[in-house]
C-alpha cells in the first residue's frame, strides 16, 4: 500500500515540478520534457487503479497470517468449477473437506504479467523454480494473497489478491457449506461485504 501512495504522489509531484522548471526556464525545455508530461499523467492514473487491490490486501493481512506453501498445483487454463472469468489459478487444500483442494483464482490482470510467465506450461525450469514454494494469506473458501519468496526467501513479494470463484454441485453457498459464523465473519473481515451468507 505504501508504495502505491509513494508510487502515486511521485508520479503527480514529478509531472508539476518539471511544469514549474519549463514555465520559468527556456523554451526548448519544454520539449525534453514532453514525453514526461504524456507518460506521467498515464502512470498516475494506473497507479489509482492498484489501490482498490491494496485495500484489500491490507484487510486479508489484518485477519489471516502468511503460511509458506511448497509444491501448489497452479495453471493458466480454463477450469470448468470457476464461474468468472479469471487469469489463472492455484489450488489450496479445503479445510471443509481433507484431502481435496479448492481453486483460487487471480480476477484482474494488473501486475500479473511476472506470475504468468512462470505459471505458463511451456516456461523454463529455472522460472517455473521461483513459484515452487509461495506464501499464502487467507480462507481458501473466500479469498487470500498470494505472493512469491524474495530473493533471500525471507518475505513476501509479488503480492496479489486470489479469491474463491467456485460453482458448488450442489449449488449450495460455499460459505454456507461447513464454514462455521465466525469463519463468515472473518472472511467478511478479509474480503469485504461481498460474502454471501
Amino acid at each position: 500500500m505504501a508504495m502505491n501512495v509513494l508510487g502515486f504522489f511521485g508520479w503527480v509531484s514529478g509531472w508539476v515540478l518539471l511544469l514549474g522548471i519549463s514555465v520559468y526556464s527556456a523554451d526548448w525545455l519544454v520539449w525534453v520534457f514532453l514525453p514526461y508530461f504524456v507518460y506521467g499523467p498515464y502512470r498516475a492514473l494506473t497507479q489509482l487503479r492498484y489501490f482498490p487491490a491494496a485495500l484489500s490486501m491490507l484487510r486479508i493481512l489484518r485477519t489471516h497470517a502468511w503460511q509458506l506453501l511448497r509444491d501448489v498445483p497452479y495453471g493458466l487454463t480454463d477450469r470448468p468449477e470457476v464461474s468468472s472469468r479469471h487469469y489463472g489459478w492455484f489450488e489450496f487444500p479445503d479445510p471443509d473437506r481433507p484431502g481435496q483442494w479448492l481453486p483460487m483464482v487471480f480476477t484482474q490482470h494488473l501486475r500479473l504479467e511476472w506470475w504468468c510467465r512462470r505459471m505458463a506450461p511451456r516456461a523454463k525450469p529455472h522460472l517455473k523454480a521461483q513459484i515452487e514454494e509461495i506464501w499464502f494469506a487467507g480462507d481458501v473458501r473466500f479469498a487470500g494473497v498470494i505472493a512469491a519468496p524474495g530473493r533471500r526467501r525471507r518475505a513476501p513479494r509479488r503480492m496479489h489478491v486470489m479469491e474463491q470463484r467456485a460453482d458448488l454441485p450442489d449449488d449450495a453457498c460455499l460459505n454456507g457449506r461447513a464454514a462455521g459464523p465466525d469463519d463468515i465473519a472473518r472472511g467478511r473481515r478479509a474480503a469485504g461485504p461481498s460474502i454471501r451468507s
